[in-house]
Protein backbone atom coordinates (compact mmCIF):
# COMPACT_ATOMS: atom_id res chain seq x y z
CA UNK A 1 0.00 0.00 0.00
CA UNK A 2 1.34 3.41 -1.01
CA UNK A 3 -0.09 6.16 1.16
CA UNK A 4 -0.27 9.68 -0.33
CA UNK A 5 0.04 8.27 -3.85
CA UNK A 6 -1.64 10.19 -6.69
CA UNK A 7 -3.49 7.79 -8.98
CA UNK A 8 -5.34 8.06 -12.27
CA UNK A 9 -8.42 5.82 -12.16
CA UNK A 10 -9.13 4.92 -15.78
CA UNK A 11 -12.80 3.98 -16.10
CA UNK A 12 -13.90 1.87 -19.07
CA UNK A 13 -16.65 -0.78 -18.86
CA UNK A 14 -16.65 -0.73 -15.05
CA UNK A 15 -19.00 2.18 -14.47
CA UNK A 16 -19.80 1.56 -10.82
CA UNK A 17 -18.70 2.58 -7.34
CA UNK A 18 -19.50 -0.71 -5.62
CA UNK A 19 -17.05 -3.63 -5.86
CA UNK A 20 -14.71 -1.69 -8.13
CA UNK A 21 -11.16 -2.94 -7.33
CA UNK A 22 -9.31 -0.19 -9.22
CA UNK A 23 -11.28 2.60 -7.57
CA UNK A 24 -10.98 0.99 -4.13
CA UNK A 25 -7.20 0.59 -4.49
CA UNK A 26 -6.72 4.21 -5.55
CA UNK A 27 -8.91 5.42 -2.69
CA UNK A 28 -6.81 3.47 -0.18
CA UNK A 29 -3.52 4.76 -1.57
CA UNK A 30 -4.26 8.49 -1.46
CA UNK A 31 -5.70 11.07 -3.86
CA UNK A 32 -7.05 10.21 -7.28
CA UNK A 33 -8.30 11.55 -10.59
CA UNK A 34 -11.13 9.50 -12.12
CA UNK A 35 -11.20 9.73 -15.92
CA UNK A 36 -13.22 8.31 -18.79
CA UNK A 37 -11.62 8.60 -22.22
CA UNK A 38 -13.83 8.35 -25.30
CA UNK A 39 -11.66 7.55 -28.31
CA UNK A 40 -13.87 6.56 -31.27
CA UNK A 41 -10.83 6.03 -33.50
CA UNK A 42 -9.60 3.18 -31.30
CA UNK A 43 -12.94 1.37 -31.12
CA UNK A 44 -12.44 -0.04 -34.62
CA UNK A 45 -14.88 -2.82 -35.50
CA UNK A 46 -16.25 -2.69 -31.95
CA UNK A 47 -17.61 0.85 -32.28
CA UNK A 48 -20.88 0.82 -30.29
CA UNK A 49 -24.24 1.31 -31.95
CA UNK A 50 -26.83 3.95 -31.16
CA UNK A 51 -28.45 2.20 -28.19
CA UNK A 52 -25.12 1.28 -26.60
CA UNK A 53 -23.88 4.86 -26.93
CA UNK A 54 -27.10 6.15 -25.35
CA UNK A 55 -26.66 3.77 -22.44
CA UNK A 56 -23.02 4.74 -22.03
CA UNK A 57 -23.94 8.43 -21.93
CA UNK A 58 -26.61 7.93 -19.27
CA UNK A 59 -24.34 5.68 -17.22
CA UNK A 60 -21.55 8.26 -17.28
CA UNK A 61 -23.94 10.95 -16.06
CA UNK A 62 -24.98 8.66 -13.21
CA UNK A 63 -21.39 7.77 -12.33
CA UNK A 64 -20.33 11.42 -12.45
CA UNK A 65 -23.00 12.31 -9.90
CA UNK A 66 -22.04 9.40 -7.64
CA UNK A 67 -18.34 10.28 -7.67
CA UNK A 68 -19.11 13.94 -7.00
CA UNK A 69 -21.11 12.99 -3.90
CA UNK A 70 -17.99 11.21 -2.62
CA UNK A 71 -15.71 14.17 -3.28
CA UNK A 72 -14.26 13.44 -6.74
CA UNK A 73 -14.96 14.85 -10.19
CA UNK A 74 -15.13 12.42 -13.11
CA UNK A 75 -13.10 13.89 -15.97
CA UNK A 76 -14.55 13.17 -19.41
CA UNK A 77 -12.15 13.33 -22.34
CA UNK A 78 -12.67 12.93 -26.07
CA UNK A 79 -9.33 12.06 -27.63
CA UNK A 80 -7.57 10.82 -30.74
CA UNK A 81 -5.27 8.70 -28.58
CA UNK A 82 -6.01 7.15 -25.19
CA UNK A 83 -2.32 7.08 -24.32
CA UNK A 84 -1.90 10.80 -25.04
CA UNK A 85 -4.96 11.61 -22.93
CA UNK A 86 -3.62 9.57 -20.01
CA UNK A 87 -0.22 11.25 -20.27
CA UNK A 88 -1.89 14.67 -20.18
CA UNK A 89 -3.78 13.69 -17.02
CA UNK A 90 -0.63 12.31 -15.39
CA UNK A 91 1.24 15.52 -16.14
CA UNK A 92 -1.60 17.77 -14.96
CA UNK A 93 -1.89 16.27 -11.47
CA UNK A 94 1.58 14.80 -11.02
CA UNK A 95 0.23 11.26 -10.82
CA UNK A 96 2.65 8.41 -10.20
CA UNK A 97 0.25 5.56 -10.83
CA UNK A 98 -2.50 4.49 -13.24
CA UNK A 99 -5.08 1.90 -12.19
CA UNK A 100 -7.79 0.25 -14.27
CA UNK A 101 -9.89 -2.90 -14.53
CA UNK A 102 -9.31 -5.50 -17.22
CA UNK A 103 -11.06 -5.87 -20.57
CA UNK A 104 -10.69 -8.99 -22.71
CA UNK A 105 -11.67 -8.21 -26.31
CA UNK A 106 -8.80 -8.30 -28.85
CA UNK A 107 -8.72 -4.53 -29.44
CA UNK A 108 -8.59 -3.73 -25.72
CA UNK A 109 -5.98 -6.40 -24.98
CA UNK A 110 -3.57 -4.98 -27.55
CA UNK A 111 -4.25 -1.35 -26.59
CA UNK A 112 -3.89 -1.99 -22.85
CA UNK A 113 -0.64 -3.90 -23.33
CA UNK A 114 0.87 -1.09 -25.40
CA UNK A 115 -0.28 1.62 -22.98
CA UNK A 116 1.04 -0.25 -19.94
CA UNK A 117 4.38 -0.83 -21.65
CA UNK A 118 4.75 2.86 -22.52
CA UNK A 119 3.74 4.10 -19.07
CA UNK A 120 6.16 1.74 -17.33
CA UNK A 121 8.95 2.95 -19.62
CA UNK A 122 8.17 6.49 -18.47
CA UNK A 123 8.39 5.48 -14.83
CA UNK A 124 4.65 5.45 -14.13
CA UNK A 125 3.38 2.54 -12.06
CA UNK A 126 0.48 0.59 -13.58
CA UNK A 127 -1.84 -1.74 -11.71
CA UNK A 128 -4.79 -3.57 -13.23
CA UNK A 129 -7.56 -5.60 -11.61
CA UNK A 130 -10.35 -8.06 -12.30
CA UNK A 131 -13.74 -6.39 -12.02
CA UNK A 132 -15.51 -8.17 -14.89
CA UNK A 133 -15.21 -11.91 -14.31
CA UNK A 134 -15.42 -14.55 -11.60
CA UNK A 135 -12.03 -15.84 -12.71
CA UNK A 136 -9.31 -14.39 -14.90
CA UNK A 137 -8.88 -16.29 -18.20
CA UNK A 138 -5.35 -17.30 -17.19
CA UNK A 139 -6.54 -18.87 -13.93
CA UNK A 140 -8.62 -21.73 -15.36
CA UNK A 141 -6.83 -24.62 -17.07
CA UNK A 142 -7.16 -28.40 -17.23
CA UNK A 143 -4.90 -30.81 -15.34
CA UNK A 144 -2.31 -30.60 -18.11
CA UNK A 145 -2.17 -26.82 -18.03
CA UNK A 146 -4.10 -26.42 -21.29
CA UNK A 147 -6.99 -24.05 -21.97
CA UNK A 148 -10.42 -25.65 -22.15
CA UNK A 149 -12.11 -25.85 -25.56
CA UNK A 150 -15.51 -27.10 -24.38
CA UNK A 151 -17.86 -25.14 -22.15
CA UNK A 152 -19.03 -27.94 -19.85
CA UNK A 153 -15.49 -28.92 -18.85
CA UNK A 154 -14.57 -25.27 -18.35
CA UNK A 155 -17.62 -24.47 -16.23
CA UNK A 156 -17.27 -27.60 -14.11
CA UNK A 157 -13.72 -26.52 -13.31
CA UNK A 158 -14.85 -22.99 -12.44
CA UNK A 159 -17.53 -24.21 -10.05
CA UNK A 160 -14.93 -26.28 -8.20
CA UNK A 161 -12.57 -23.32 -7.69
CA UNK A 162 -12.52 -20.90 -4.78
CA UNK A 163 -13.89 -17.47 -5.66
CA UNK A 164 -12.80 -14.06 -4.42
CA UNK A 165 -15.08 -12.49 -1.79
CA UNK A 166 -17.19 -9.55 -2.85
CA UNK A 167 -16.42 -6.09 -1.51
CA UNK A 168 -19.94 -4.70 -1.37
CA UNK A 169 -19.30 -1.34 0.24
CA UNK A 170 -18.18 1.57 -1.96
CA UNK A 171 -15.55 4.03 -0.70
CA UNK A 172 -17.20 6.41 1.77
CA UNK A 173 -14.95 9.28 0.74
CA UNK A 174 -12.62 10.13 -2.15
CA UNK A 175 -9.81 12.69 -2.25
CA UNK A 176 -9.46 14.47 -5.58
CA UNK A 177 -5.88 14.90 -6.82
CA UNK A 178 -5.26 18.65 -7.30
CA UNK A 179 -4.55 19.91 -10.79
CA UNK A 180 -6.16 21.46 -13.85
CA UNK A 181 -7.54 19.00 -16.41
CA UNK A 182 -9.94 20.05 -19.15
CA UNK A 183 -13.29 18.35 -18.58
CA UNK A 184 -15.29 17.73 -21.76
CA UNK A 185 -19.06 18.35 -21.41
CA UNK A 186 -21.00 15.12 -21.80
CA UNK A 187 -22.77 16.41 -24.93
CA UNK A 188 -19.41 17.22 -26.56
CA UNK A 189 -18.33 13.58 -26.39
CA UNK A 190 -20.56 12.91 -29.38
CA UNK A 191 -22.21 9.81 -27.95
CA UNK A 192 -25.58 11.00 -29.22
CA UNK A 193 -26.38 13.26 -32.15
CA UNK A 194 -29.52 15.31 -32.67
CA UNK A 195 -31.06 12.85 -35.14
CA UNK A 196 -30.93 10.10 -32.51
CA UNK A 197 -32.38 11.95 -29.54
CA UNK A 198 -36.07 11.42 -30.37
CA UNK A 199 -35.60 7.66 -30.69
CA UNK A 200 -33.37 7.54 -27.63
CA UNK A 201 -36.02 9.31 -25.55
CA UNK A 202 -38.15 6.18 -25.87
CA UNK A 203 -35.37 4.09 -24.34
CA UNK A 204 -35.55 6.12 -21.16
CA UNK A 205 -39.15 5.02 -20.62
CA UNK A 206 -38.19 1.38 -20.23
CA UNK A 207 -34.62 1.50 -18.97
CA UNK A 208 -32.73 3.30 -16.21
CA UNK A 209 -28.95 3.09 -16.75
CA UNK A 210 -26.56 3.64 -13.87
CA UNK A 211 -24.94 1.49 -11.22
CA UNK A 212 -27.44 2.15 -8.42
CA UNK A 213 -30.32 1.45 -10.82
CA UNK A 214 -28.54 -1.78 -11.77
CA UNK A 215 -28.58 -2.77 -8.11
CA UNK A 216 -32.34 -2.14 -7.93
CA UNK A 217 -32.97 -4.16 -11.11
CA UNK A 218 -30.93 -7.06 -9.76
CA UNK A 219 -32.73 -7.04 -6.41
CA UNK A 220 -36.10 -7.10 -8.19
CA UNK A 221 -35.01 -10.01 -10.37
CA UNK A 222 -33.74 -12.09 -7.44
CA UNK A 223 -36.78 -11.44 -5.26
CA UNK A 224 -39.51 -11.65 -7.92
CA UNK A 225 -38.33 -13.52 -11.01
CA UNK A 226 -35.42 -15.84 -10.24
CA UNK A 227 -37.58 -18.57 -8.70
CA UNK A 228 -39.43 -19.25 -11.96
CA UNK A 229 -36.56 -18.34 -14.29
CA UNK A 230 -36.24 -21.94 -15.59
CA UNK A 231 -39.87 -21.89 -16.74
CA UNK A 232 -40.35 -18.24 -17.70
CA UNK A 233 -37.24 -18.06 -19.89
CA UNK A 234 -38.99 -20.30 -22.45
CA UNK A 235 -41.98 -17.99 -22.73
CA UNK A 236 -42.23 -15.37 -25.45
CA UNK A 237 -44.49 -12.95 -23.61
CA UNK A 238 -43.58 -10.86 -20.58
CA UNK A 239 -40.19 -10.30 -18.98
CA UNK A 240 -38.85 -13.80 -19.45
CA UNK A 241 -35.18 -12.87 -19.04
CA UNK A 242 -33.31 -11.19 -16.19
CA UNK A 243 -33.02 -7.84 -18.06
CA UNK A 244 -29.58 -7.45 -16.47
CA UNK A 245 -27.45 -7.78 -19.61
CA UNK A 246 -26.76 -4.07 -20.29
CA UNK A 247 -25.98 -3.41 -16.64
CA UNK A 248 -23.45 -6.23 -16.60
CA UNK A 249 -21.98 -5.25 -19.98
CA UNK A 250 -21.16 -1.71 -18.86
CA UNK A 251 -19.89 -2.89 -15.51
CA UNK A 252 -22.67 -1.19 -13.56
CA UNK A 253 -23.34 -4.48 -11.80
CA UNK A 254 -20.65 -6.66 -10.22
CA UNK A 255 -20.74 -10.20 -11.60
CA UNK A 256 -19.21 -11.44 -8.35
CA UNK A 257 -22.09 -9.91 -6.41
CA UNK A 258 -24.62 -11.45 -8.81
CA UNK A 259 -23.05 -14.88 -8.49
CA UNK A 260 -22.78 -14.76 -4.70
CA UNK A 261 -26.35 -13.55 -4.14
CA UNK A 262 -27.78 -16.20 -6.45
CA UNK A 263 -25.76 -18.89 -4.66
CA UNK A 264 -27.39 -17.83 -1.39
CA UNK A 265 -30.79 -18.41 -3.00
CA UNK A 266 -29.60 -21.81 -4.18
CA UNK A 267 -28.72 -22.81 -0.61
CA UNK A 268 -32.10 -21.61 0.70
CA UNK A 269 -34.09 -23.44 -1.96
CA UNK A 270 -32.03 -26.58 -1.58
CA UNK A 271 -32.79 -26.65 2.15
CA UNK A 272 -36.46 -26.10 1.33
CA UNK A 273 -36.30 -28.86 -1.31
CA UNK A 274 -37.60 -26.39 -3.86
CA UNK A 275 -36.60 -28.14 -7.09
CA UNK A 276 -38.01 -25.39 -9.31
CA UNK A 277 -35.84 -22.80 -7.59
CA UNK A 278 -32.76 -25.04 -7.72
CA UNK A 279 -33.23 -25.61 -11.45
CA UNK A 280 -33.66 -21.87 -12.02
CA UNK A 281 -30.43 -21.10 -10.19
CA UNK A 282 -28.52 -23.76 -12.13
CA UNK A 283 -29.72 -22.39 -15.46
CA UNK A 284 -29.09 -18.77 -14.53
CA UNK A 285 -25.58 -19.49 -13.28
CA UNK A 286 -24.92 -21.39 -16.50
CA UNK A 287 -25.88 -18.26 -18.44
CA UNK A 288 -23.26 -16.37 -16.41
CA UNK A 289 -20.86 -19.19 -17.26
CA UNK A 290 -21.38 -18.70 -21.00
CA UNK A 291 -20.49 -15.03 -20.59
CA UNK A 292 -17.33 -15.99 -18.70
CA UNK A 293 -16.46 -18.56 -21.34
CA UNK A 294 -16.74 -16.03 -24.17
CA UNK A 295 -14.05 -13.88 -22.50
CA UNK A 296 -12.02 -16.98 -21.77
CA UNK A 297 -12.01 -18.03 -25.43
CA UNK A 298 -11.29 -14.46 -26.53
CA UNK A 299 -8.20 -14.32 -24.33
CA UNK A 300 -6.79 -17.82 -24.79
CA UNK A 301 -7.65 -18.09 -28.49
CA UNK A 302 -7.50 -14.48 -29.75
CA UNK A 303 -7.81 -15.57 -33.39
CA UNK A 304 -11.45 -16.61 -32.84
CA UNK A 305 -12.81 -13.15 -33.64
CA UNK A 306 -11.64 -13.79 -37.21
CA UNK A 307 -11.90 -17.56 -37.69
CA UNK A 308 -13.37 -20.65 -36.06
CA UNK A 309 -11.85 -22.29 -33.01
CA UNK A 310 -12.31 -25.65 -34.73
CA UNK A 311 -9.84 -26.36 -37.58
CA UNK A 312 -12.41 -28.66 -39.21
CA UNK A 313 -14.56 -25.60 -40.01
CA UNK A 314 -11.72 -23.74 -41.73
CA UNK A 315 -13.12 -24.37 -45.20
CA UNK A 316 -16.79 -24.08 -44.28
CA UNK A 317 -18.41 -21.61 -46.71
CA UNK A 318 -19.17 -18.25 -45.09
CA UNK A 319 -21.86 -15.94 -46.40
CA UNK A 320 -20.78 -12.41 -45.47
CA UNK A 321 -24.22 -10.89 -46.04
CA UNK A 322 -24.56 -7.61 -44.12
CA UNK A 323 -28.33 -7.50 -44.62
CA UNK A 324 -28.71 -10.94 -43.04
CA UNK A 325 -26.40 -9.93 -40.20
CA UNK A 326 -28.47 -6.80 -39.52
CA UNK A 327 -31.66 -8.89 -39.52
CA UNK A 328 -30.11 -11.27 -37.00
CA UNK A 329 -29.10 -8.36 -34.75
CA UNK A 330 -32.66 -7.03 -34.85
CA UNK A 331 -34.29 -10.39 -34.16
CA UNK A 332 -35.88 -10.61 -37.61
CA UNK A 333 -34.68 -14.08 -38.60
CA UNK A 334 -36.76 -17.25 -38.77
CA UNK A 335 -40.55 -17.22 -38.92
CA UNK A 336 -42.67 -14.30 -37.70
CA UNK A 337 -44.32 -15.01 -34.36
CA UNK A 338 -48.08 -14.56 -34.01
CA UNK A 339 -49.78 -14.40 -30.64
CA UNK A 340 -52.80 -16.64 -31.16
CA UNK A 341 -54.31 -16.30 -27.70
Amino acid sequence: MEKNCKSIVWFRRDLRIEDNPALAAAARDGSLLPVFIWCPKEEGQYFPGRVSRWWLKQSLIHLKQSLKSLGAELILIKAQSTLSALLDCISAVGATKVVYNHLYDPVSLVRDHNIKQKLVELGVKVQSYNAELLFEPWEVYDDNGHAFTTFNAYWEKCLSMQREPVSHLPPWRLVQAPGMVENTPIEALGLEDESEKSSNALLGRGWSPGWSNADKAFTEFVERHLLNYSKDRLRVGGNSTSLLSPYIHFGELSIRKVFQCVLVKQIVWKNERNTVGEDSVTRFLKAIGFREYSRYICFNFPFTHERSLLPSLKFFPWDANLAHFKAWRQGRTGYPLVDAE
